[in-house]
């Protein structure tokens, strides 16, 4: 009877202990986009800027796609979320992406692909994100714009003075895809609620070592002078200290 007792206790602390037993806990991991143009918050159509040759311009569209997330934690691990998000100005809700399925815990880096990789690129049209009806799909190359943008110079010899720049391909030697690599200053921990906030400075893409003359260069919509546009818009990414 005794031993009948005790081996009922054991089984029922074997319940409790199961019951009480919690599994790594993988939640959402946040990421704000903010795009600028050098220090002053993008505005559609209202704004005028200035590129690194003291040429004014305005932006009507801006947009890019994202995707591939590596995450690093503090341990030096990495956690890979496949899939690709489209930053589009015009649409808020699509400034914030949420990873899905990251476990918790403190991350001190990040890196992403800024356009679609080479296999995506030849798995032709597809949903989502990749939805041609996004107007980020060339029908005519069977392949993804990477970066968009669009607007007005007074400096620009096309039809009704309008930039057009429409960055993508991935085949050598003008192979566009960009990797970004950041080191966040303050590790974020997951499963506390925090939002990465990442700027992305969308002047760059006239700047750096490749610097763009309206007058001569106003609009990119193939792979001639795709990659030195691509070059600089590589580093347009910082991450926000907030």
């Amino acid at each position: 009877m005794v031993k009948k007792i005790i081996h009922t206790i054991l089984i029922i602390a074997a319940l409790v202990a199961a019951m009480s037993f919690t599994a790594p806990h993988n939640s959402m991991f946040t990421i704000r986009f903010e795009n600028y143009v050098g220090d002053k918050p993008l505005r559609l159509d209202s704004v005028f800027y200035k590129n690194a040759l003291g040429q004014s311009y305005n932006v009507s569209m801006f947009k890019y796609y994202v995707g591939n997330f590596h995450l690093t934690n503090s341990n030096g691990q990495e956690v890979v979320s496949k899939g690709y998000f489209l930053i589009n100005q015009e649409e808020k809700n699509s400034m914030q992406v949420t990873i899905d399925n990251i476990a918790s815990g403190e991350y001190k880096a990040i890196r992403f692909t800024l356009g679609v990789d080479s296999i995506d690129n030849c798995s032709g049209a597809q949903s989502g994100a990749l939805d041609p009806v996004n107007g980020m799909f060339w029908a005519w190359n069977s392949g993804y714009i990477f970066l968009k943008m669009e607007g007005i110079s007074p400096l620009s010899k096309s039809t009704g003075k309008r930039l057009e720049f429409h960055i993508g391909g991935y085949k050598e030697p003008n192979n566009c895809i960009k990797i970004i690599k950041l080191e966040l200053k303050h590790p974020i921990k997951q499963g506390e609620n925090n939002i990465l906030v990442i700027k992305a400075d969308a002047g760059c893409l006239f700047s750096g070592s490749n610097p763009v003359d309206f007058s001569t260069l106003s609009s990119v919509t193939d792979f001639l002078n795709a990659k030195s546009m691509a070059d600089n818009y590589s580093s347009m990414f910082s991450v926000i200290d907030k």
